[in-house]
C-alpha cells in the first residue's frame, strides 16, 4: 500500500498448541534470518495443561493473564536476545508460551515442532496461528509479526470492513485532507483518478485466476494493492478508464463482485446451502446380480460350420481371420488360413446355383488389382483389374457347398475385394463390394474350447468377434453395429449388457482399432451415436435393474447427436482456418483427419493446441496435454489422414484461435465426450447460435420439468469447477446430482440428456476430490470424515443396490457429529465405520470383477487384445471411480482414528509366540489343504472365517478381520497357532519384503513384536515342539449302527444313538432352573441315512454314491459336490416320515406336513442336507489330515425350534485373547448367532467387563457387520455326528446346520439400534450378558463359552435362536475342541487352584497357606456376608488340592525315576459323573491285540508307538459292550480298579524317563509290577501328608487359627450349602433381568 510503512521496535506473533497431528522425525534448526533490519520480534504460543507436549518454542504475554514467569534467556548473536516466558494458567485452561527477540534485524522464522516426554520426534500440534506453513512434513514455520504492524493491520481490516474505500483510506494514512481531493488539479497533474468499483473488479479477477484461495487479511491488502497497479499501468500506457471498464466487465463478473462488496466478505468463496434430505429418499435396492446362462440347445452344424472345422483340424493350419457374410437367406464364409508358410483364401457358400468369383487383390482401401497369372486357381479368367473364378461343388458328412481356394504369393497384399455373379446378376453386400482382410489375426481357437467363455454371455460375445472386422472399418460402423446387438444383449441378461460395456470399453481404450481406410462424414458418427445411446436409453427406462452398467456404456460412447450436431465438427474447423489464416501445416492435417473419420482423439488434439496456445506457444506443452491422454507422435501418424506436423502459430492469431477453438471445442464435447460438463449442462439448459460462424442456426431448448433454481446451481457449478477449495464445488455437484435422482428414477422426457448431466457430475466430483488432497494434508479429523461422507454420498448416487453404503454414510454423519460434541467414543465409532466401508467397497470390488473379468478375458481372447490390458480390466473399472477416491480417504483416517481410540496396529486373535518362515499368500482359502514340510507363518491378503489352518502353519497375519469366534479364530487358539489382524499396511507392506526369511513373532494382548532370526534358533524351537507333539493321542472313529428307529424322543439319546450335542442337550433338561430355556428336542439317530440309502426306492442313488465314492477314493475331489447333490435325491420311506411326526408331535414341536406337502419337502431337504455335509470339503479334509476312517463317520440329525432373536451373543469367561480369567470377554450381533460364527465379513460389538464390576462394560469395538439375518419361528435340523467330540481332534464346526426356512438377510441400519446409540440401553444389555456368563461359569465350577440370545430386552441362555452352534461348554474340556454343544460339568480344572490362591505352579507350602488363610480374612462370611460364604468353600477346596499336590512333588523327589513328575491326576477322562470304581489296563501285560477297541471304541484306544492298550474314557460305551471287551481280553489285562486308585495306576503305567550316569543308563521305564509299585507310592504320599498335616498343626498352635476336621454329615451339608447358593446368584441375575422392560412396555 502506497504512502503507508510502520516502523516497529517490538513484533508479535500467538500460536495456539494443541495436540499433534504427526510426528516431526530430524529437528531442524530453531530460527531462520532473513535480511537485516533493526526491529523486535516476539512469539506466542498456547498450550493446554492436559497437553502431554513439550513446547520446542514460545513468545510475548497475553493481557489479562497472571504475569509471566521467565523460563530462559538466549543469546542470538551480539545484539539480539531471544527470551522465553510462560504465562501460568488455571487447571484445564490454556497456558501461553512467549518468545520474545529484541533488536533483531530483518525478518525472522520461527521454525517449531513440540515434543512428548517419552519421544524424541518432534510433532506438528494441529493447532497454529494465521501463516503458518507446514515445512516437509517435519516441522512448522511461522513468521513472527512486529507489534506495531499487527497492530495497524487490524485496524486497516476493521477500516475496510466499515465500507470505507481503499482511497479514502490512503487520504487518511498519509494524512492529506480529503477537500484536498476536491480542489481542482494544477497544470502538472496529468493522473486519472482510479475507480474503486475497477480495482475491485480487478482484485476478483486475480483472485479467480489464483484458483478462489483462502486468503488472510493481510494478503487481502497485497491483492488489492497489486489490482490497483496492473489498473493504473494500463492508465499509464494511454487507456481510457472507459476503455479499461469495457476491457474487464465481461458476463457476470461484475454481479459476481457486488456479492461479495454486499456480504463485505472479501475473496471468500460462495457456499451454497444444500436441502435437508432423508438419506434413504437415495435408496436403490435392485442388484446386480448375474444370473446362468443357460446353455444354448446344440445346433446342427451346418456344412460352413464343417467347413471351418475341417480346415481348423488340419495339422500346422492356422485361421488368422474368419467373415460371415450374409446376401438373402444364403451366406458366403471367407477364411484365411496360414499352413506350413503358405497363405490361404478360402471361400465357401451354401449358394447352390452356378456362381462365379470376380476378385481382385488390394494394397489399400478403395483400391483392385488384378492378381499375378502365378496364383491363379485353375480355370479363372484374368481381366483388366480382376480375376473371374468359378466356385466349384464341395461335399462333407452328405452336405454339399460351393468352394474356391486361392493360394497367395508373397507379395504385399494385404485385402481382397470381390463380388459375386450368378448367370448375369451381380451380388454385392448390401450394395457395397465384399471385403477380406488377411493382415492381421482377428479370431482365436479359444472359443472352441471346453470352458471358455464360461460366466459370460458367450454367443453374445462370439458374435460380436465375428463383427469385430466390420466395426473396425469406422466409429460409425461400429455404433450401427452395437445397436444391432442391443436387443441380443437385453435378452441375455445383465452379463449381455456386460458384454456390450466390455466391448465398447476395448474401444474406449484405444485397445480396438477406429478406423481402417474408410471415408465416413462425422454426421454419420453422431447420427449412429444418437441411434445407439437413444435403445441404450430405451432400456434405462424399462429395465432399472441394469442402470448402472448402462451408464458406464454411455460415459464411454459419448452423446452423438442426428444432423448438424455431428456436421459441425466438419464445417467449423474451416471456419477456424479461415478466420485465423491458418490452413496449411498441421491445422490442414487435422481438417483432413476430421472431415475423413473424427474421433474421440479429436478433443484431446483440441485441447493440446488450447495449451499450447495458452502457454505462449511451448510445443512441449502440447506434447504433455497429448501423451498424458494417451496419443502419441506413432499414433497420429496411424490415422488413415495422418498429422505428421506439429502447430506453429504466430502471436497475433492467439487471441483468435483461442475463442474459435474453445467454440469448437463444444461441438467436439457435444459428440464425443459423454462426461464432458460444459456441453452437459449446454444440452440441458439450451443454448442458441453464439460466436461467428459456429453453432450457426442452432437452437437447443432446455429440459423440460427441472426443479426450481436449477439453473442457478448449474450456474453455480460452472462458475466454481476449477477451484482450488474444492469442498464449496463438491457440494454443489451433490446438490445438483440430488436434484436430478427423483427424475432419473422416473420416465421424464430427454432422459438420455439428463443422464449425461448426471454422469458429467459425477465425473467432475471425482476429478475435484482428487485435485483437494493436497489441501487436505494438514487438516482435522473431522474435515477429511466430511469428505468421505461427501464421497461417500456421490458413490451411493451412482450405485444399484445401494443400502449398505448409504448406511455408511448415516454412520460417518454421526460419528462427525460425535466428534464436534467431544464424545469420547467418536473414534471408536468411526473405526467400526471405517471397517465397514472398506468391506463394502471390497464387495463392490468382488462382485464387478466376478461380472466383468470372465467377459473381458474371453472376449480379449477373441480380439487379440494385449493380456496386460486384459488383466488389469476390471481394475482400471474400479480405479477411475469414487471407490477409488473413497479408498484414499479412508486410508488418510484409519492411522488418525486407531492413534485416537487406543487401538494400536494389531488385534491378536490367538496369542501363541512362534517363530517361521514367511510366506505370502493371496487367500488362505487357496492354501488350506495344502501341508508345509518347514514351520510357516502366513501373510494372508485374504482370510474370510471359514477355512482351515494348514499343516505346518505356526502363524497367520492378515488385513481382514474375521471374527474371534470365527472356524478359523477357533482352530488357531485349540491348535496353538498365532492369528492376528494387522491395521498397519506399512508393517504389512514389510512383511512381504522379508518373504522367505526366517521370522519370530512375540504377541501380547494388544500388540506383536517380530524380529528376524536365524535359522539355527529355528531350528532350536521346532525340535521342543517335535518333542511336544509326540504326546499327541491318536484319533480313531466306532462305525454306528442302525438300531431300529428313524426318530427317538429326548428321553431315548444316548451314545450309541446320537452325538455328543444331542446327549448334552438332554442331560441339561432338569438339572438347570426354570429360567434357563432348554429347546425341546428329537433325534434322527445314528445309521438313518444309511438305511435310508439302502431302502428299495433309493437303490439308483445308492449306486450313483457308490459311483462317485470310487472317483473320491482316486482323489478325485470333484466327487464330492457331487455326492451332496446325489443325497438330495434321496426319498424318504413312510416309516421313516411316521415316526418322525409322531416324535414330533409328542415333544410338542409342531409337524411341517400339517401345513402342507411343501413345508414338508422343505423340512426333508433340510434333513438331506445335513446328512450330505458329510462330504463338505472343509470336513473332508480335515478328517483325512488326522486320518480319520470317513466310512465311520456317522450323523444324527438334532431337530430342535428355533425362535427369532434381536441379538445373539457369545460369552468367554476368560478372554481368549488375553488369558485374563478375571474379565469377561463377549461379542454380541443383531439377529441370529450365525452371522457371529460363520463367514459373514465385519466385525461383531465386543467388550469385556471385570468379574469384580459386572455393572461396567467397557466397549472394545462396534459392529462392522452389514448383514443381520432374522427368521421367523420354524425348525431347525442339526448335525450332530460322532466325530464332533474327540480327544485330540477339533470336529465341531465342520457340518451343517440347516434351518427348514431361509434366513432373511437384512443390511443393518447401526445409526437407529439402541444398542449402539442409547447407553442406558446398551449398558444394561451387556451388564446382562456378563451376569449370565459369570453365573454360569460359577455353576459349572470352570471357564465357559456361552451363547446366548436377547429377545425384547430379556436373556436366553441357553440359546435356541443359533442356527447352527452351540450353547455352553467348557472352555478346557477337549484341547483341540472349542466349539462344542453343551458339555456336562467336570468341575473346576486343577490348574485353576493357583489361579483362585494367587500362586504359581512352584509356589512352597508356606507360600501357599499364607495367600490361603490371606483369602481366608478377606472373604470370611462374618465380613463378606453371605455372598463369601461359598468363596471360603472354594478356597478351601483349592487348599487342600494344592497342599496334597506338593506332598506329591516332595514325595516325588525321594522316590524312583518313574515316580516323579506325580500331580494327582490321572489320564482318562469320565463320562457322565465320576464313580466308585474305574477300569485300568495293565499295559505291561497287554499284547495289542485290539478286542477291547473293537467292543468298546470309545472306552479303550490303541497307543500306535508302544502298541498297547490303554483307557481313554472311563465308561465311555454302554456297561454290557464294555464287559464284553474286558471278557475278551486273551491274558486278562483289564482290571476293575477303585476310582481313588485310578490316578495313581495310571501315571505309573506311562513310560517315565530314566536318569542317566554318564554313557550309562538312560532311556524309559516304568514298574514290573504297576499294582506293587502303586500301593507302594500311595503309602509314601499318605505318609508325607500326615507329616504336612502335623506341621501345619504346630504352626497353627503358634497363633494363627486352623481349621477343624470336617465330618461326613458336615461335608453333606456344605456341599448342599454351596449348591444353594449358586443356584440362588443365578436366580437373583434372571429376577434382575426379568423386572427390565423397555420404557413404555406393558408388564
Amino acid at each position: 500500500m502506497s504512502g503507508f510503512s510502520a516502523v516497529a521496535e517490538r513484533c508479535a506473533l500467538r500460536i495456539h498448541a494443541a495436540r499433534p497431528s504427526s510426528p516431526a522425525r530430524q529437528p531442524p534448526p530453531p530460527l531462520r534470518r532473513g535480511r537485516h533490519r533493526p526491529a523486535a520480534a516476539a512469539t506466542t504460543l498456547a498450550v493446554s495443561r492436559r497437553s502431554l507436549l513439550v513446547p520446542r518454542a514460545v513468545a510475548a504475554s497475553a493481557a489479562g493473564r497472571a504475569s509471566p514467569d521467565l523460563v530462559r534467556r538466549f543469546s542470538l548473536d551480539s545484539n539480539s536476545e531471544l527470551q522465553v516466558t510462560l504465562n501460568p494458567a488455571p487447571q484445564g485452561s490454556v497456558a501461553e508460551i512467549n518468545l520474545e527477540v529484541t533488536n533483531t534485524s530483518g525478518s525472522l522464522i520461527l521454525h517449531w515442532g513440540a515434543l512428548r516426554p517419552d519421544r524424541r520426534e518432534w510433532l506438528l500440534p494441529s493447532r497454529k496461528p494465521d501463516g503458518t506453513t507446514v515445512y516437509k512434513n517435519r516441522a512448522l514455520r511461522t513468521p513472527f509479526i512486529k507489534e506495531e504492524y499487527e497492530a495497524a493491520r487490524t485496524e486497516l481490516i476493521e477500516e475496510l470492513n466499515k465500507g470505507i474505500s481503499l482511497e479514502k483510506l490512503r487520504t487518511k494514512l498519509m494524512k492529506t485532507p480529503e477537500a484536498v481531493s476536491d480542489a481542482p488539479a494544477s497544470e502538472n497533474t496529468t493522473a486519472t483518478k482510479l475507480p474503486e468499483d475497477l480495482v475491485q473488479v480487478q482484485a476478483y479477477i486475480r483472485w479467480e485466476k489464483a484458483g478462489k484461495p483462502n486468503y488472510p487479511p493481510e494478503k487481502q491488502l497485497v491483492e488489492f494493492e497489486e489490482a490497483r497497479k496492473e489498473l493504473q499501468a494500463e492508465l499509464d500506457k494511454g487507456t481510457s478508464v472507459e476503455q479499461l471498464r469495457k476491457k474487464i466487465l465481461k458476463g457476470n463478473i461484475e454481479t459476481k463482485v457486488s456479492k461479495q462488496l454486499k456480504n463485505k466478505k472479501y475473496f471468500s468463496v460462495e457456499r451454497i446451502q444444500r436441502k435437508k434430505r432423508d438419506t434413504m429418499q437415495l435408496l436403490n435396492k435392485h442388484k446386480l446380480t448375474i444370473t446362468e446362462v443357460q446353455a444354448e440347445t446344440p445346433k446342427q452344424p451346418t456344412i460352413l460350420d464343417l467347413f471351418t472345422k475341417s480346415l481348423q483340424d488340419q495339422d500346422s493350419c492356422e485361421v488368422l481371420s474368419r467373415k460371415l457374410f450374409k446376401f438373402g437367406d444364403k451366406e458366403i464364409l471367407g477364411i484365411t488360413t496360414n499352413a506350413l508358410g503358405k497363405t490361404k483364401v478360402h471361400l465357401a457358400t451354401n449358394y447352390m446355383e452356378p456362381l462365379i468369383l470376380h476378385w481382385a487383390l488390394a494394397e489399400e482401401n478403395g483400391e483392385w488389382k488384378a492378381p499375378p497369372s502365378s496364383i491363379l486357381p485353375s480355370g479363372s479368367s484374368l481381366l483388366d483389374k480382376a480375376c473371374e473364378t468359378s466356385f466349384t461343388e464341395y461335399e462333407l458328412d452328405g452336405l454339399h457347398c460351393q468352394v474356391v481356394e486361392i493360394e497367395l504369393d508373397d507379395g504385399a497384399y494385404k485385402r481382397m475385394p470381390f463380388v459375386l455373379r450368378s448367370d448375369e446378376t451381380w451380388i454385392k453386400n448390401n450394395g457395397s463390394d465384399f471385403y477380406l482382410d488377411f493382415s492381421t489375426k482377428i479370431v482365436k481357437n479359444t472359443k472352441d474350447t471346453g470352458d471358455a467363455g464360461k460366466g459370460t454371455a458367450k454367443a453374445l460375445l462370439d458374435r460380436i468377434a465375428d463383427l469385430e472386422e466390420d466395426a473396425q472399418r469406422s466409429l460409425m460402423h461400429r455404433f450401427n453395429i452395437a445397436a444391432d446387438l442391443v436387443n441380443q444383449a437385453r435378452d441375455a441378461g445383465l452379463l449381455g449388457i456386460v458384454g456390450v460395456f466390455v466391448w465398447i470399453r476395448f474401444m474406449a481404450t484405444r485397445q480396438l482399432i477406429w478406423n481402417k481406410n474408410y471415408n465416413v462424414k462425422p454426421r454419420e458418427i453422431s447420427k449412429a451415436q444418437d441411434r445407439f445411446t437413444d435403445d441404450l436409453e430405451n432400456m434405462y427406462r424399462t429395465y432399472p435393474q441394469y442402470r448402472e452398467i448402462l451408464r458406464m456404456i454411455m460415459s464411454a460412447v459419448g452423446r452423438g447427436g442426428e444432423g448438424d450436431v455431428g456436421q459441425r465438427i466438419r464445417d467449423e474447423i474451416l471456419v477456424i482456418q479461415r478466420n485465423n489464416d491458418c490452413k496449411g501445416g498441421m491445422m490442414e492435417e487435422w481438417h483432413q483427419k476430421l472431415h475423413n473419420n473424427t474421433s474421440p482423439d479429436d478433443v484431446v488434439i483440441c485441447q493440446a493446441l488450447l495449451d499450447y496456445i495458452k502457454s505462449d506457444f511451448d510445443i512441449g506443452v502440447y506434447w504433455d496435454t497429448l501423451n498424458k491422454n494417451g496419443i502419441t507422435k506413432e499414433r497420429l501418424l496411424s490415422y488413415d489422414r495422418p498429422i505428421h506436423s506439429e502447430p506453429n502459430f504466430k502471436s497475433e492469431q492467439k487471441e483468435g484461435l483461442l475463442r474459435d477453438l474453445g467454440n469448437y471445442m463444444r461441438s467436439l464435447k457435444a459428440v464425443h465426450s459423454g462426461a464432458d460438463l460444459e456441453s452437459a449442462i449446454a444440452t440441458c439448459m439450451g443454448y442458441k447460435s453464439e460466436g461467428e460462424g459456429f453453432m450457426v442456426g442452432v437452437q437447443i431448448n432446455p429440459v423440460k420439468g427441472l426443479p426450481s433454481g436449477f439453473p442457478e446451481l448449474l450456474e453455480f457449478v460452472l462458475d466454481h469447477v476449477e477451484d482450488k477449495s474444492a469442498e464449496p464445488l463438491l457440494e454443489g455437484l451433490l446438490e445438483a446430482r440430488a436434484e436430478l435422482h427423483p427424475l432419473l428414477l422416473e420416465s421424464p422426457e430427454r432422459m438420455k440428456d439428463l443422464i449425461f448431466l448426471d454422469i458429467a457430475l459425477d465425473s467432475t466430483f471425482r476429478t475435484a476430490v482428487e485435485r483437494s488432497y493436497e489441501e487436505l494434508n494438514n487438516v482435522e479429523p473431522e474435515k477429511i470424515m466430511y469428505f468421505i461422507s461427501l464421497v461417500l454420498e456421490n458413490l451411493a448416487l451412482s450405485t444399484d443396490n445401494n443400502e449398505d453404503i448409504l448406511y455408511c454414510l448415516k454412520g460417518w454423519n454421526q460419528a462427525l457429529e460425535m466428534a464436534k460434541q467431544k464424545n469420547n467414543q467418536w473414534a471408536l465409532y468411526a473405526k467400526a465405520f471405517l471397517d465397514r466401508t472398506r468391506l463394502a467397497l471390497a464387495s463392490k470390488g468382488e462382485q464387478y470383477y466376478n461380472l466383468m473379468q470372465p467377459s473381458a478375458e474371453y472376449l480379449g481372447s477373441l480380439l487379440n487384445i494385449d493380456q496386460w490390458a486384459v488383466n488389469i480390466f476390471t481394475e482400471e473399472i474400479i480405479r477411475g471411480g469414487s471407490a477409488a477416491t473413497l479408498s484414499s480417504l479412508l486410508n488418510r483416517i484409519d492411522p488418525v482414528l486407531r492413534n485416537v481410540a487406543h487401538l494400536g496396529s494389531w488385534q491378536v486373535i490367538s496369542p501363541v509366540e512362534v517363530s517361521g518362515y514367511i510366506v505370502i499368500v493371496d487367500e488362505l482359502l487357496a492354501v488350506q489343504n495344502k501341508s508345509y514340510d518347514k514351520p510357516t507363518i502366513l501373510v494372508a491378503k485374504s482370510v474370510k472365517g471359514e477355512e482351515e489352518i494348514p499343516d505346518g502353519v505356526v502363524g497367520v497375519i492378515t488385513p481382514d478381520m474375521p471374527d474371534v469366534l470365527s472356524h478359523v479364530s477357533v482352530r488357531a487358539r485349540n491348535c496353538k497357532v498365532l492369528f492376528a489382524t494387522c491395521f498397519d499396511p506399512n508393517t504389512l507392506s514389510e512383511l512381504q519384503g522379508h518373504e522367505g526369511k526366517v521370522f519370530s513373532f512375540k504377541p501380547t494382548s494388544a500388540d506383536i513384536t517380530y524380529r528376524e532370526i536365524a535359522e539355527t534358533e529355528l531350528l532350536q524351537s521346532d525340535s521342543l515342539d517335535v518333542q511336544a507333539g509326540q504326546a499327541v493321542p491318536a484319533v480313531s472313529l466306532v462305525k454306528k449302527k442302525f438300531l431300529g428307529k428313524y426318530a427317538i424322543s429326548a428321553e431315548e439319546f444316548s451314545e450309541e444313538m446320537v452325538g455328543a450335542k444331542s446327549r448334552n442337550v438332554a442331560y441339561l433338561k432338569g438339572k438347570v432352573p426354570s429360567w434357563v430355556g432348554v429347546p425341546t428336542s428329537i433325534a434322527i439317530p445314528f445309521g438313518t441315512f444309511e438305511k435310508v440309502l439302502s431302502d428299495d426306492i433309493n437303490k439308483e442313488v445308492a449306486q450313483n454314491i457308490q459311483m462317485l465314492k470310487g472317483k473320491l477314493a482316486g482323489d478325485d475331489f470333484s466327487a464330492l459336490g457331487e455326492i451332496r447333490k446325489t443325497v438330495l435325491n434321496l426319498t424318504a420311506p413312510t416309516q421313516l416320515i411316521k415316526e418322525l411326526k409322531e416324535k414330533m408331535l409328542g415333544s410338542g414341536m409342531p409337524w411341517p406336513g400339517d401345513e402342507g406337502d411343501q413345508r414338508w419337502e422343505q423340512a426333508w431337504t433340510a434333513i438331506k442336507k445335513v446328512w450330505a455335509s458329510k462330504w463338505n470339503e472343509r470336513a473332508y479334509f480335515s478328517t483325512r489330515k488326522v486320518k480319520l476312517d470317513h466310512e465311520y463317520l456317522s450323523m444324527a440329525v438334532l431337530v430342535q425350534e428355533i425362535v427369532n432373536a434381536d441379538y445373539a451373543f457369545v460369552i468367554h469367561t476368560t478372554n481368549p485373547s488375553s488369558g485374563d480369567s478375571s474379565e469377561i470377554y463377549a461379542e454380541v450381533v443383531k439377529g441370529l448367532g450365525e452371522t457371529l460364527v460363520g463367514a459373514y465379513p465385519g466385525r461383531a460389538m465386543s467388550f469385556v467387563c471385570k468379574k469384580d464390576d459386572l455393572d461396567s462394560p467397557k466397549v472394545l469395538g462396534f459392529p462392522s457387520k452389514s448383514i443381520g439375518l432374522f427368521i421367523k419361528r420354524s425348525i431347525i435340523f442339526r448335525s450332530d455326528s460322532n466325530g464332533e467330540d474327540l480327544e485330540g481332534y477339533a470336529g465341531a464346526g465342520l457340518y451343517d446346520s440347516v434351518p427348514m426356512d431361509e434366513e432373511d438377510e437384512v443390511v443393518l441400519d447401526y445409526t437407529t439400534d439402541p444398542l449402539i446409540t442409547d447407553h442406558g440401553f446398551q449398558k444394561s444389555i451387556l451388564s446382562s450378558i456378563a451376569r449370565a456368563g459369570h453365573a454360569i461359569e460359577e455353576l459349572y465350577g470352570s471357564p465357559q463359552d456361552v451363547e446366548g440370545a436377547v429377545k425384547e430386552g430379556k436373556i436366553y441362555v441357553p440359546k435356541n435362536g443359533s442356527v447352527q452352534y452351540e450353547l455352553i461348554r467348557p472352555v478346557k474340556y477337549r484341547p483341540r475342541s472349542m466349539i462344542r454343544c453343551c458339555s456336562t460339568a467336570r468341575g473346576k480344572a486343577r490348574e485353576d487352584y493357583y489361579q483362585v490362591l494367587g500362586v504359581t505352579v512352584n509356589s512352597t507350602p508356606q507360600e501357599i497357606k499364607v495367600a490361603y488363610r490371606k483369602l481366608q480374612k478377606q472373604h470370611h462370611p462374618d465380613i463378606a456376608g453371605y455372598k463369601g460364604h461359598d468363596y471360603t468353600l472354594l478356597l478351601n477346596e483349592a487348599y487342600k488340592a494344592l497342599m496334597r499336590n506338593n506332598s506329591s512333588r516332595n514325595a516325588d523327589s525321594s522316590g524312583r525315576g518313574y515316580e516323579r513328575g506325580f500331580t494327582g491326576k490321572g489320564y482318562s477322562s469320565w463320562n457322565g459323573p465320576v464313580r466308585s470304581h474305574a477300569l485300568f489296563v495293565d499295559e505291561n501285560k497287554c499284547i495289542g491285540c485290539r478286542e477291547c477297541v473293537h467292543h468298546a471304541g470309545q472306552t479303550f484306544a490303541m497307543d500306535n508307538v508302544l502298541g498297547s492298550a490303554h483307557v481313554e474314557v472311563q465308561f465311555g460305551d454302554l456297561e454290557e459292550k464294555i464287559q464284553v471287551a474286558v471278557e475278551s481280553c486273551p491274558v486278562n489285562c483289564i482290571h476293575w480298579v477303585g476310582s481313588q486308585e485310578l490316578a495313581v495306576l495310571e501315571f505309573l503305567a506311562r513310560p517315565q524317563q530314566k536318569e542317566a550316569h554318564g554313557v550309562f543308563g538312560g532311556g524309559w521305564e516304568r514298574p514290573r509290577d504297576l499294582f506293587a509299585a502303586a500301593n507302594n507310592f500311595t503309602k509314601r504320599l499318605d505318609r508325607q501328608e500326615q507329616q504336612d498335616m502335623a506341621r501345619e498343626q504346630r504352626y497353627n498352635s503358634n497363633g494363627v487359627a486352623c481349621e477343624e476336621a470336617e465330618t461326613a454329615a458336615q461335608a453333606e451339608a456344605r456341599r448342599r450349602a454351596g449348591q444353594e447358593l449358586r443356584w440362588r446368584r443365578l436366580l437373583d441375575v434372571w429376577n434382575g433381568l426379568t423386572d427390565w422392560r423397555k420404557p413404555g412396555a406393558d408388564r
